[in-house]
Order: structure tokens, then sequence, then C-alpha cells
């Protein structure tokens, strides 16, 4: 008898790092022979290769950097063994590349196989920037992003968020280079992120938002640039707030967009 179990649902793993699977070997006999058959792709003269490791809880058993096409497993008692697949993605990966892994357990002429899957994605960096120097960092790492290998994707640099930005690709070593010589960038905040973590920044707020009835406002474009008002009345479809000019002999009631005025007091 011999049966595998577990979780093979195919996984997105980041250039340079690794995911990994655990799933359990039933078998009736003191050993099992496992061996591997590794595909890649879409291109598998031009890809990388992925390293691919069968770990126990003792450590690893083999890896296809070994010369070795299989490993014997002892089975002490017979009975059921955990294993953990591992795949580490290349720093080199390009975005959709992938491996395929099929493994193979052999007990006493039996057979069971499990096939697990891994593709590159791209990641998500964090750069830290001068203070409101972040559109001049943009636009300088989006001209060398166009240079020599295409490492960066996307830049983005959220209007409410200072000192920083959002750098997305594949090779996060070139990633890094691209930024040494631009020198308002300052270096990138260990680890990832992610589109779920920053979500939010690619969801534009309405120019309302934050304002209340009687906020003290001052008017920051238009014919009256440079007055102060109350707000009396906000519109949130229209993102559109009526104002009543505080300094005017007569109050004068002014209906602006939202992004026109700057709140200078809160209501209390």
């Amino acid at each position: 008898m011999i049966g595998i179990t577990g979780d093979n649902s195919p996984k997105g793993v980041h250039a340079g790092l690794g995911v990994s699977w655990p799933f359990k070997v039933a078998a009736d006999t003191n050993e099992v022979v496992f061996t591997f058959n590794i595909v890649t792709g879409p291109n598998s003269e031009d890809a990388p290769e992925w390293n691919v490791a069968l770990n126990d809880t003792t450590g690893e058993l083999w890896s296809n950097y070994s010369t070795r096409k299989e490993v014997a497993v002892d089975y002490p008692g017979k009975g059921e063994k955990e294993f953990i697949l591992e795949i580490i993605c290349p720093k080199g990966a390009r975005f959709g590349e992938f491996v395929e892994v099929e493994v193979i357990a052999t007990a006493s002429g039996l057979t069971d196989s499990i096939e697990f899957k891994a593709s590159a994605t791209q990641s998500i960096l964090v750069l830290k920037t001068q203070m409101d120097q972040e559109k001049s960092v943009a636009d300088s790492l989006a001209a060398k992003a166009n240079l020599g290998d295409k490492d960066i994707y996307a830049i983005l640099s959220p209007s409410n968020l200072r000192g920083y930005l959002f750098v997305e690709g594949m090779n996060t070593d070139r990633m890094r280079e691209k930024t040494r010589d631009i020198r308002k960038a300052r270096s990138f905040v260990d680890g990832e992120t992610s589109i779920l973590e920053i979500d939010h920044y690619l969801t534009p707020l309405s120019t309302v938002v934050g304002i209340v009835e009687g906020d003290l406002v001052e008017l920051v474009s238009g014919p009256f640039k440079g007055e102060k008002a109350r707000v009396q009345q906000i519109d949130q479809s229209k993102e559109e707030i009526t104002v009543e000019l505080i300094e005017a002999m007569v109050p004068i009631p002014v209906t602006v967009k939202g992004d026109s005025v700057r709140v200078i007091e809160k209501e209390k």
C-alpha cells in the first residue's frame, strides 16, 4: 500500500523567495523511493533554474542540485510520514514563468504521485524618499525603468503619502540598483508589501472626505482665492461644498469643488 495526501494548490512566488507544501505519505513497507519530474515554462530553454527540494523533519532529503535522480526514505514501523516540498524562484525569473514538479512515491512495486506548481509573480517594494520629493524620484525612476532590462513595471506615488513610493517589478536586486544614483531616493523598506495592503491608495478618495459643516476653510483656487469661509453644506455626490465668506460685508454663499478649499480650523 502507498498513498499521498496533502493540499497541492498552485502558488505564486516572488523572485528570489520560496514557497512550500506539506504532504503525507502512507506506506506499509520499510522503505519508500521518491523520484521527481520537473518541467519549467513557458520556454524551458530560456528559463532560469528553479531550486526544488524534498525535506522531512530532519532536514533536506533531496534537491535538484544534487546528482541523484531519486532518494530512498526509511519507514521504521511503516505507517505515515510527513514531508515538505520546497520551491525557490530564481532571481532572474520573469513574470508568468513557472515550474511544475511531480513527486512519485514507490513502495513494493506500487506507486502514487502528486503534482505541485509555482509561478513567478511581481514584487512590490516600498521606497523611502526625501520628504516632498516623491514625484521627482518617481519621474527619475520611471526614466530609468525603460533602460536595459525592464525590471520595473509600475511606480505609485499617492498624493496623501509623504516620503514613500511603491515600486512594482520582478528582480528586486535590479530594482534596488536602479535607485542607487537617484539623489533624493533613500532606501527600500525591508520586506515586501502586497496589492491588498496598498489597495486603499488605488481607490481615489472623495475630495470632501474629512470636511464637515461648520469647518473654517481657506479657498485655494478660483476668484475668491485666499478668502476664508465657513462650510454651510456638503454635496457628497457632486463632491461640492457650499461656503459662506466670513469677511464679506454681506454674507455670500459660494459653491465650490472640495479640492478648492483647505481646512484651517475644524468645527468644535
